[in-house]
């Protein structure tokens, strides 16, 4: 476009002096922000206050539509609404602003309209500006009113996405009480059921748009409820550091993973739920699972749910983590490496918020895709030779899996077998064999026969006693004394049997002892381990968020650098076409001048030749006078004074009346002294 307007330019619309203003960042540049229509530039009234200030928008050629105006006088009812200050629009017309079209052919149906103070959401998107929870609650709030006041009305934006809802309440400048939070703005698509379809209707915009209609033009009353439900989703995420961090980059969503289970909505998902409740999520989840536009909830439906959230409802920032995670880092000492998982997003030191909840989310919703790509990132780790990086994401699957599937077994037997390939068990040495008869079941059973021995004994004694008394008599001293000595044999035996018990318990209970010992000590490693490789995942971690954040201050300087170069440059094309001007200037008036010397040269010889053309007259005349008073000398001098200055220019003395006949005249004169000069 050939408008081009420097800032401080002046511009004279409907009676009104306006002056173009300067962009805050680069004060060479006019205040203006491009659009898929046109460009917007900022004017600010001479004798009015900043917030007065107005936004005119000229349009690229294929949008200089004539029916603007009747569209323009229909939105101009809707201007009253909150958010829709923009419909309050005069559009330039040649019948009204002929003079300024005729001198900007670009300004040919541009609308002047309200200017709107204040951010975009689209920059609070790219700048990750996390945002209190209040305020989150308080846009949600403000656009589900434009909305449900839009839905009652038979209107829809059909283009809402983040670079066209404004936030007023983020502004700098002072403005009016009562101005809404939110603003919406490049409402030339809206749809009512008083206007006509446009020619070119929009698809939406990539991270808002249904991809169930993103090929498809957007126009109907239904076209804003998708895209809303993104957005309030979005502003209500924006106050938890987690979603804010994940977020794609112009949009919290790529538009590749619209409607489909991601895990930027499993995130955003939770968050909302933990911090807004399960209502929020209900509707959330019905525009994300939503077959067509008229299935998403209404505006109405937003504003009755998030106007139900109390003040004390609204939650506080803050910054959790795992209590094992806390002790671990709080406990262990730093500095110890070990392999880890080539991807953060499957390591076990990931903040302990992110991976509650993802893993909450998968248990769940149930969602396969999840724990399909963690199994198969281990198998892959098994394959690359990392059995501990594969065990670490096989312990983080185990939680997300239900206890008895065919995977929860699978896992275990993975965990158990990769945590035997990492500590392996030295092998035991066998007892060697005992000889028969200094085991245990000898010596008990031979015990025991002694017992029964000296308990049949006495039977013995007495069946021989009824036979023979005699020889019982005879025989009972010594067969007392054998009892006797038996007695003392069964419980000699009976007390090396019970030391033998108690020195096998001893050794028993030394050698469970020792196991024991030694199963904690290896368990207390394994658990240092652990705890060490927490700490260094939780350090590669804070070194990539570090990086992360260098990178964007790289970013941001990179940016701003560019932003300078392009000043400079702007400033050095200004210099020189100023010295382009000045020379032309200079240069015209040179022409100008020389022109004018010539024109005044031309002018002098038209004034000399005039008086010539008398002078010759008069010199013909007299030798006519002389020549019939008889003096031929006289007539002769007159006639040479005649051809001397006839001949400067006989051109032009020969085109004026009768001279060139008087010429003729005197050079027959001249040649012949008797030729008679007529009179004339």
């Amino acid at each position: 476009m050939s408008f081009q307007p420097n800032p401080g330019d002046e511009l004279i619309i409907n009676g009104t002096a306006y002056v173009v203003g300067r962009h805050p960042a680069a004060p060479g540049l006019a205040y203006a922000q491009a659009g898929r229509q046109g460009i917007v530039y900022q004017l600010i009234a001479k004798n009015g206050a900043p917030h007065e200030a107005k936004a005119l928008k000229v349009f690229f050629p294929k949008f200089r539509i004539p029916a603007m105006v009747y569209q323009s006088e229909h939105m101009e009812t809707y201007g009253d609404i909150p958010g829709l200050q923009v419909c309050k629009r005069d559009v330039l017309t040649p019948e009204r602003n002929g003079s300024l079209i005729a001198e900007q052919p670009d300004l040919l149906y541009a609308v002047l309209m309200p200017w709107v103070h204040g951010m975009t959401w689209f920059d609070c998107l790219t700048d990750q500006r996390q945002l209190e929870a209040s305020d989150s609650l308080a846009l949600a709030r403000a656009l589900a009113g434009i909305g449900s006041a839009m839905e009652q009305k038979g209107l829809a934006h059909c283009d809402l996405s983040a670079p066209n809802v404004m936030l007023p309440f983020f502004s700098e400048v002072e403005l009016p009480e009562g101005t809404s939070a939110v603003e919406l703005v490049d409402v030339e698509q809206m749809y009512s059921t008083k206007m006509d379809r446009p020619d070119a209707l929009l698809a939406g915009s990539p991270g808002y748009a249904a991809h169930r209609t993103v090929h498809s033009g957007l126009w109907s009353a239904y076209a804003d409820r998708f895209a809303g439900a993104i957005i309030i989703g979005e502003m209500l995420g924006w106050s938890d550091r987690v979603v804010v961090d994940k977020a794609w980059g112009e949009s919290y969503f790529d538009q590749h993973e619209m409607q489909t289970p991601c895990e930027r909505y499993f995130i955003l998902r939770k968050s909302l739920e933990s911090r807004w409740g399960s209502k929020v999520v209900e509707l959330f989840s019905r525009a994300w699972d939503s077959q067509d536009l008229s299935s998403c909830p209404t505006f109405g439906e937003w504003l009755v749910v998030l106007n139900a959230v109390t003040e004390q409802e609204i939650p506080v920032e803050t910054i959790e983590t795992e209590p094992a995670v806390t002790e671990t880092i709080e406990s262990a000492a730093a500095g110890s490496s070990s392999e880890t998982v080539s991807s953060l997003a499957t390591s076990a030191p990931l903040k302990a918020e992110q991976a509650a909840l993802l893993n909450q989310d998968v248990l769940e919703q149930g969602e396969r895709g999840v724990t399909d790509k963690l199994f198969r990132q281990a198998r892959e780790l098994e394959q690359q030779n990392k059995p501990a990086a594969a065990l670490e994401v096989y312990r983080s699957l185990y939680h997300f899996v239900e206890d008895g599937s065919p995977l929860h077994v699978e896992v275990s037997a993975a965990i158990t077998g990769l945590e035997e390939q990492l500590n392996p068990k030295m092998p035991e040495q066998p007892e060697k064999s005992k000889a028969w008869y200094r085991s245990k079941m000898f010596i008990v059973t031979a015990s025991a026969a002694v017992v029964l021995l000296a308990a049949g004994i006495p039977t013995v004694s007495i069946l021989a006693d009824q036979s023979n008394q005699r020889q019982i008599e005879a025989t009972k001293q010594e067969e007392a004394l054998k009892a006797a000595k038996a007695a003392e044999e069964k419980l000699a035996a009976e007390q090396e049997a019970a030391q033998k018990s108690l020195t096998e318990k001893q050794r028993q209970e030394a050698e469970q002892q020792a196991k024991q010992q030694a199963l904690a000590a290896q368990k207390q490693q394994e658990e240092q381990k652990k705890q060490q490789a927490l700490i260094a995942q939780q350090v590669k971690y804070e070194a990539y968020l570090a990086q992360k954040e260098q990178n964007k201050q790289a970013a941001a300087k990179l940016a701003k650098q560019k932003a300078y170069d392009q000043q400079a440059k702007y400033e050095k094309y200004l210099a020189l076409k100023k010295e382009q001007e000045a020379r032309a200037a200079k240069e015209e008036a040179a022409r100008k001048a020389a022109a004018e010397a010539e024109q005044k040269r031309k002018d002098a010889i038209q004034a000399r030749n005039k008086e010539n053309v008398l002078q010759l007259i008069s010199l013909y005349n007299k030798a006519y006078a002389s020549q019939e008073g008889g003096s031929t000398t006289k007539a002769k001098s007159f006639a040479k004074r005649f051809r001397a200055l006839y001949d400067s220019n006989p051109s032009y003395y020969r085109s004026v009346g009768e001279v060139g006949y008087r010429a003729s005249s005197i050079y027959n004169f001249l040649g012949d002294t008797n030729f008679r000069l007529p009179k004339i």
